[in-house]
């Protein structure tokens, strides 16, 4: 399998990594920057289950799992023939610098350029609001990365 098309992206966050960490794994911290109700179980093999703002779950499994340094999970899309349920990894470092995290972001194992696209356009939004919660700031209500609640 071709590794052509993946999604890097990278982020300064003004708050700790303890913080941060905190808003990708605590179920009721990741609704407040995406989806409407997570569920995570926080070891390897654990499950990822994200409904997002529209009709879509993500689901996956968490292969990586070091507190407040490093999440490695599975990724994908239920009903969704081209991302299905466990079929990509995302991997975030937390890493601190400059009295803040940076956070490193890698979505690997999309199929074509059209899902990385895609998945680039939705990690530009989601890591924009996560910046701004985890900052202290209220992000206001996800309307998906297309503007309009129900878009995934």
């Amino acid at each position: 399998m071709t590794e052509a098309f993946v999604v890097q992206r990278e982020t300064h966050i003004a708050a700790p990594r303890a913080s941060v960490f905190a808003f990708l794994t605590d179920p009721d911290k990741i609704v407040q920057w995406m989806g409407t109700e997570a569920t995570t179980e926080m070891h390897p093999g654990g499950l990822y289950l994200l409904k997002g703002v529209g009709s879509a779950t993500a689901r996956g499994a968490f292969r990586e799992v070091v507190p407040v340094h490093r999440l490695a999970y599975s990724f994908g899309w239920e009903t969704n023939d081209e991302v299905p349920p466990g079929s990509s990894l995302i991997e975030i470092d937390l890493i601190e610098k400059d009295g803040g995290t940076l956070l490193r972001m890698t979505h690997s194992g999309l199929p074509n350029e059209a899902t990385r696209a895609s998945h680039d356009k939705g990690w530009a939004h989601y890591l924009g609001r996560l910046t701004s919660v985890a900052a202290g700031r209220d992000p206001g209500p996800d309307r998906g990365p297309n503007g309009t609640r129900g878009a995934a």
